[in-house]
């Protein structure tokens, strides 16, 4: 079964930057679509970006345009969240997830989730 497990996560301050990473180990993501979910206490699972098997679809959320941008490198068989101009209501658990065909940002969509990593935006 597919794993993926994100990494990249911690503590910055507003205005600041992370690079978040979601990577598999024993199985290619070439084939799959994939997702950026967050998470917030109290709150639901909100979509925040997706990036096709080919790289040439991409997607986010209004809340995270023209600050976030997914990629894909997939001799390194991982897909990135760049964050940059962080605000503190990104601040959340981010999961990476993994789906065959079309790419949504709808949780719903996708078969295969990780862990998660926690991104807090504080001064």
């Amino acid at each position: 079964q597919l794993q993926l497990v994100e990494s990249g996560g911690g503590l910055v301050q507003p205005g600041g930057s992370l690079r978040l990473s979601c990577a598999a180990s024993e199985f290619t993501l070439d084939y799959y679509g994939i997702g950026w979910f967050r998470q917030a206490p109290g709150k639901e699972r909100e979509g925040v970006s997706c990036i096709s098997s080919s790289g040439g679809y991409r997607n986010y959320a209004d809340s995270v345009k023209g600050r976030f941008t997914i990629s894909r490198d997939n001799a390194k068989n991982t897909v990135y969240l760049q964050m940059n101009s962080l605000k503190p209501e990104d601040t959340a658990l981010y999961y990476c997830a993994a789906m065959e065909g079309l790419v949504g940002l709808e949780a719903a969509l996708y078969d295969y989730w990780g862990q998660g990593t926690q991104v807090t935006v504080a001064s």
